[in-house]
């Protein structure tokens, strides 16, 4: 005898016109830069021939999946703190979900394809040109896409969610675990495939992104000079902190027991995985890669100052 909702409110930060007017710019900032940031990676590598390569092609992959997932989240979230009613429709809701664990799965997987790129450039250097050639490249690039569709996407259609009053979810976004707590019915069997496929496309991953830096690490640690360790560990630092911040969230927040799910607190985790982490990953690739500045000299110089 539960009314159907037909749309949703969306509660945010704060109830306060005063604060959300204060958060504006500051996300209004962080969203800015993430799409400047991830667009100025895509462009550069696209016509710096020197940079194309296999890694670079996965960077390139990674800043068009950063590029999504801000945009998926971000504007939404603009048009609310401004607005006095934050409401979205069910469908609207359900499709932003959706598109937000499609995305945040396909990251998870490239993660862990270009930590297995890093582990033949760095343990199997000879095979690298036959091991990692372009058709190669562009079917993991497939498979992440396909893999991520067919274990977030699929599962979510055959398991609908119907939500009822109270129609309010305490959340700046449609995250499929606050939605859940909207359900008319009991949602034991979903909370059990949200973490099958949170055990699939987020703890696999990371497992395999561990044993390739073992590999690495096990690899590295044979040279004898202390140059080319340097040079070998440089290479693989922006990834592990990305791997650090993105991984360790996403777990934090899908595997914590449902019985002590706070919506409070996984709303202020989802900023780092959602709103923080795309702005972060452009500046960790371009601080700590040679080749991304240099030819981020390059591109400034030809495009700009002439």
């Amino acid at each position: 005898n539960k009314t159907l909702a037909t749309e949703l409110i969306l509660l945010g930060f704060s109830n306060y016109r005063t604060t959300n007017i204060c958060l504006f710019p500051i996300f209004f900032f962080i969203y800015m830069f993430s799409v400047v940031g991830n667009c100025l990676i895509i462009c550069m590598i696209i016509l710096n021939s020197p940079l194309h390569t296999p890694m670079y092609f996965f960077l390139i992959n990674l800043a068009f999946i950063d590029l999504c997932y801000s945009t998926s989240a971000i504007p939404k979230l603009l048009v609310n703190l401004l607005s006095t009613y934050r409401t979205i429709s069910v469908i609207g809701c359900l499709i932003q979900f959706k598109v937000i664990l499609l995305i945040g799965a396909t990251e998870c997987q490239l993660l862990a394809v270009m930590a297995y790129d890093r582990y033949i450039a760095i343990c199997r250097p000879l095979h690298y040109h036959i091991l990692m050639r372009w058709s190669v490249c562009f079917s993991l690039a497939a498979f992440v896409w396909i893999f991520s569709f067919i274990n977030v996407i699929i599962p979510s259609l055959a398991m609908p969610i119907i939500v009822c009053y109270p129609n309010e979810i305490n959340h700046f976004m449609c995250e499929v675990l606050s939605v859940l707590k909207l359900s008319c019915d009991d949602t034991s069997d979903q909370e059990f495939v949200i973490f099958m496929v949170g055990f699939i496309v987020l703890l696999l991953p990371f497992v395999l992104i561990l044993v390739s830096y073992i590999c690495i690490i096990s690899s590295v640690l044979k040279i004898h000079s202390a140059a080319g360790r340097f040079k070998a560990f440089s290479t693989c630092t922006s990834h592990v902190i990305v791997v650090a911040l993105y991984f360790g969230t996403g777990m934090f927040t899908y595997f914590s027991p449902s019985s002590q799910y706070s919506s409070n607190r996984e709303k202020y985790i989802s900023i780092f995985y959602v709103v923080i982490c795309p702005m972060l990953n452009p500046l960790i690739y371009s601080l700590n890669n040679r080749e991304v500045k240099k030819s981020f000299k390059t591109l400034f110089t030809k495009h700009v100052v002439s």
